[in-house]
């Protein structure tokens, strides 16, 4: 078959190629106590959008470092409680879309809680002050500052925190909550389930943040990888520091949060996918430990996998 990347059975042993920093787990469970510590605050105002069917609102809760966070929460009416649950996650730089977008779930008695990332398109605030670049690019956000400060430690926080919250609801089933995104979304997907490991089912779909070692190296450093190339030729023009900042990123790739992951898990991946190579999803897939299945599209690149919606659906309504 075309191939650009990998062969299939080379990627299903792959690894990865970016360093893992050697203090990863103390950081995450560092974080994560950061994250215990947070008064959420959580606060439900009621939407203008409103439908028959299902009660909307705007969902806002306070998390690391201050940020005030939004979400979209749709409940589905008339449907025997507890009932499950879905925490949805947005694209790069996007927002958490349309209410209409959710009501397919709430019609089959999912409520669905879709959170705007930090610093993004949506209303969620942005608090992280850092040194040096606040470029375009989140991925760099914070490299020239303490680890704790990169600032996708904090949204993939944020993902955690949301799921907590929907656990929580007194109209959820805590044992039926699950999680879906792609790109970015796939990406949230996977750090929302590995920090939040109550997560019982998880449909990540072509995930970003993993292996940036092995995009660089493919030349694939554009498009949604653009700002690695950004950085070093503002930053780091004669690539003095890459081995330091390569590991440095170690700390956001999700290829090393992957083992914490309790819930089953229903991933996609596009072989012809030039966006997020299938070689770094595999780095991330391969090192899940817990139950999962993966739907390889040979011909499809990083856009709609034919589908791949109705099969999520399904593999949610299993419970």
């Amino acid at each position: 078959m075309p191939q650009v990347d990998m062969p299939l059975d080379q990627l299903k042993e792959y690894q990865g190629r970016n360093p893992r920093p050697a203090d990863f787990d103390a950081y995450w469970d560092r974080a994560l106590e950061e994250l215990r510590a947070v008064d959420a605050n959580v606060e439900l105002v009621p939407s203008t959008f409103q439908t028959p069917q299902a009660d909307c609102f705007d969902l806002y809760f306070t998390g690391v470092k201050g940020a005030r966070i939004h979400a979209k929460y749709v409940r589905p009416k008339n449907v025997q409680e507890p009932h499950p649950a879905i925490v949805m996650f947005h694209g790069y730089t996007g927002h958490a879309g349309d209410w209409s977008d959710k009501l397919a779930y709430a019609s089959l008695g999912f409520s669905v809680l879709a959170m705007d990332c930090r610093g993004q398109g949506g209303s969620s605030e942005d608090t992280c002050g850092v040194k040096g670049n606040t470029h375009h690019g989140h991925i760099i956000r914070g490299l020239d500052d303490h680890p704790d400060n990169l600032l996708f430690r904090q949204i993939y926080l944020d993902t955690a925190q949301l799921a907590g919250i929907a656990i929580e609801l007194p109209e959820v089933d805590p044992e039926r909550v699950y999680a879906m995104g792609g790109s970015q979304g796939g990406a949230l997907t996977i750090s929302c389930a590995a920090l939040e490991p109550r997560v019982k089912k998880l449909a990540p779909v072509f995930p970003f943040l993993c292996d940036y070692k092995r995009v660089w190296e493919m030349d694939l450093a554009k498009d949604a990888y653009a700002e690695l190339r950004t950085y070093f030729r503002h930053f780091d023009p004669l690539h003095e520091r890459e081995d330091e900042i390569f590991e440095k990123l170690g700390y956001i790739d999700l290829q090393f949060l992957a083992n914490r992951i309790q819930g089953e898990v229903l991933m996609y991946v596009g072989l012809m996918d030039t966006i997020c190579p299938p070689s770094t999803q595999f780095a991330m897939y391969n090192k899940i430990t817990a139950k999962k299945q993966l739907a390889i599209y040979p011909d499809f690149g990083h856009e709609g996998l034919p589908g791949s919606s109705d099969r999520t659906i399904q593999f949610f309504l299993e419970g």
